[in-house]
């Protein structure tokens, strides 16, 4: 009989994790909830109904490794509204996953759906587990084995997954084969699957394009010039920094520096990004980058910018980060970058927050372009779909300055009031019976 072991408690590995505020996900973005609920003066009732879930599942995948040990692993899918449309949101494998993570995620889905206005409700998935110690085959195995523990809760028209931290768009097509096994041949049932598999051309820069172009309003707004105008310091070079470090530096702009998990680089006079991302495709460390000069990877945040994009994990900046930042704009590409005590100090500041629920919306808007090519049975050209990501971006964006505008609100408050209306509007609208 195999050995069994437990994968349940396994913690981050050096380098795995940049630093981050010990806070509770689910706490922190309810706080910021909080503040757009008291402008608009809700009741208390309404209030418990937009901030509860729907639905918690918690379930213990048991997997056979390569080498006949049994483990188990933890995974999680919180539903927490579909008044607008069918549940949508990621799903991710890391090793510090946790019920209040996603469900703090799938609260955020919810507002950055209706923030992008795209007909979505919110969840978030995830699997405890390190992926890097696993092999393909392994992976392979947990997917399916994740997919046969939530079918009956998922579905085209139910709640659609997502690529998501550590997750691809070759778990997305393990993920539509074995779903597609019990239900049919179901390509709707996921998004962010390969482009030959049913994905959407312009899906895999759809986040980093999509910060682009928020970035690009933001400046137009501000009357701060143009996006070749900026010098921009990143905090991850994932798929989302690295896109939009990309995009940028074909725009004009200048990158001077940038981090991963395990350094960061710096040029003052801007990094070659094209040859950076060539760099780092090598296998070579991206600290070795001979374009520019290594820097400590926890100083990435405070190096002197007009831009300040962190793109990585979530609670970097609290209050003693935030009154170090030398930079104009802090916008967020990744989820929940900067706690609320952190928003306060930039408040003070008058450093500028363009919030997570819409700045890093294009990745779930262009899910929804590849779910309606799926519907359809037909697929789009790429600069069809990165044309609409445009107009999405620019209407969400107009949106959320006139309330910040109208109510004299920060923009975050402003994108969640946003949410919060076209949510509560699908509420009543459809009846609580």
């Amino acid at each position: 009989m195999p050995a069994l072991a437990s994968a349940t408690s396994s913690s981050a590995l050096g380098g795995l994790l940049q630093w981050r505020h010990a806070s509770s996900h689910s706490e922190n973005t309810n706080t910021f909830l909080r503040e757009a609920l008291v402008r608009l003066d809700y009741p208390d009732k309404l209030q418990s109904l937009l901030l509860t879930p729907r639905r918690e599942m918690s379930v213990e995948l048991v997997v056979q490794m390569d080498d006949g040990q049994i483990e188990v692993f933890n995974a999680y899918r919180v539903q927490h509204n579909n008044a607008r449309g069918p549940y949508k949101g990621g799903l991710r494998y890391h090793p510090q996953v946790d019920l209040d993570d996603v469900r703090s995620l799938a609260s955020l889905m919810t507002w950055k759906t209706a923030v992008m206005d795209i007909p979505y409700g919110g969840a978030k998935g995830g699997v405890t587990v390190d992926p890097r110690k696993l092999s393909e085959r392994e992976l392979e195995k947990l997917t399916r084995k994740l997919v046969v523990a939530i079918k009956e809760i998922i579905g085209t028209y139910e709640d659609i997954p997502a690529p998501d931290m550590n997750t691809d768009a070759k778990v997305m097509a393990w993920f539509f084969d074995e779903y597609s096994k019990y239900k049919g041949f179901s390509p709707g049932v996921v998004t962010g699957k390969p482009v030959y598999l049913h994905g959407s051309l312009g899906r895999e820069a759809a986040t980093g394009r999509g910060t682009m172009f928020a970035i690009r309003e933001l400046l137009k707004a501000m009357h701060m010039g143009k996006l070749s105008d900026q010098r921009y310091v990143i905090q991850g070079f994932g798929n989302v920094g690295a896109w939009a470090a990309q995009l940028l530096w074909e725009a004009g702009g200048k990158v001077v520096a940038i981090s991963d998990v395990a350094g960061a680089v710096h040029n003052e006079n801007g990094l070659d990004i094209g040859e950076l991302r060539r760099h780092v495709a090598s296998g070579k460390p991206l600290a070795a980058f001979p374009g520019g000069g290594s820097m400590r990877k926890e100083d990435i945040l405070l190096h002197p910018c007009d831009v300040l994009i962190p793109a990585a994990i979530g609670g970097v900046i609290g209050p003693e980060e935030a009154a170090k930042l030398q930079c104009k704009v802090v916008v967020e590409a990744a989820n929940g970058p900067t706690t609320p005590e952190g928003d306060a100090v930039l408040r003070e500041r008058g450093i500028t927050v363009l919030p997570d629920i819409y700045t890093n919306g294009g990745g779930v808007t262009v899910s929804f372009f590849e779910w309606v090519q799926n519907l359809q049975n037909f697929k789009w050209e790429e600069e069809d779909v990165n044309r609409k990501l445009d107009r999405k971006m620019t209407d969400a964006f107009a949106a959320l300055w006139a309330v910040h505008r109208e109510m004299g609100v920060p923009l975050r408050t402003a994108a969640f009031v946003v949410a919060l209306q076209r949510v509560t509007r699908a509420e009543i609208h459809r009846g609580f019976d």
